[in-house]
């Protein structure tokens, strides 16, 4: 590692978004996030209208909208991917999913991961905003400032309980099967894996659902693996690339495969928190 004294504090800063688009962001987000606070709205059919207006605006989203005939096989398919009731997650085919609350989170799953592959995936300020509205309603619990980039994968999504500042980078898998938790203020970076499930070495239909805990301020660095029921002790660092097979000391960073401390983190003054141009409940 490069000498401390090589480190500046460097906070995020705000980005101004233009032409009234920051508000127009805002607007929709506030507007679903009210309709999916209403206990009557009907999730499945929430998705498949969100995700009509974003892959086919303006154009038939039903084949009752369609004239006789109109239809192709192809685009009847294609139509079928916007209703979450039309389609399967692997999750679904596991012998010990909560069928009921599966149901529940399901729709707004598939909405997060399409949300995605669409153009909107990718705008940060709209990307983290969707998917926290989202979060609140997926997982088993999820505290404040909630920030998930593009492309992050969820297994039942309703075995993550979320502390507050967590922040999960892109690309990462939080496979919660057997659960997951993450404490305030903990980082999770590009291609990391989190498991919290495993299979037997003989007979891969026994598998083992231990939960897997993440510490406060844990951070998880890039491409990093931690495996099934290990716990990562408060403020520990994993390195790039560390496979993490057993609980980890709080305050020390750990390297390699499988994950060996390293050295204990220096203590120092923390400075005070700089404001987040993306916090929000």
């Amino acid at each position: 590692m490069p000498p401390s004294h090589d480190y500046r504090f460097l906070p995020l800063r705000r980005v101004p978004i233009g032409g009234g688009a920051e508000r127009r962001y805002d607007r929709w987000i506030a507007a679903l996030d009210e309709e999916l606070s209403d206990p009557g709205t009907d999730r499945n059919e929430f998705c498949r209208r969100v995700l009509g207006d974003i892959f086919l605006p303006g154009g038939v989203m039903t084949e009752e909208d369609a004239a006789p005939g109109q239809l192709t096989l192809p685009t009847r398919v294609l139509l079928d991917q916007l209703d979450p009731r039309r389609i399967t997650l692997e999750p679904e085919y596991y012998a010990e999913t909560d069928v009921e609350r599966y149901r529940s989170v399901k729709p707004l799953i598939w909405l997060w991961e399409m949300f995605d592959k669409s153009l909107l995936g990718e705008n940060v300020h709209l990307g983290v905003k969707f998917r926290r509205m989202l979060a609140k309603r997926i997982f088993a619990s999820c505290g404040e400032n909630f920030k998930a980039f593009h492309f992050v994968k969820l297994t039942f999504g309703y075995g993550l309980e979320v502390g507050d500042d967590v922040v999960v980078h892109r690309h990462v898998l939080l496979d919660d099967r057997g659960g997951i938790r993450i404490g305030d203020g903990a980082s999770i970076s590009d291609y990391a894996n989190v498991y919290s499930h495993s299979h037997d070495v003989s007979d891969a239909q026994r598998v083992r659902t231990p939960q897997t805990v993440v510490g406060e301020r844990v951070r998880i660095a890039y491409h990093a693996t931690v495996l099934a029921g290990v716990e990562l002790g408060a403020d520990s660092m994993i390195g790039a690339g560390a496979v993490v097979t057993r609980d980890t000391r709080p305050s020390t960073v750990y390297v390699g495969s499988p994950a060996k401390p390293a050295k204990k983190k220096p203590v120092r003054a923390r400075p005070r928190p700089a404001p987040d141009p993306l916090a929000g409940s």
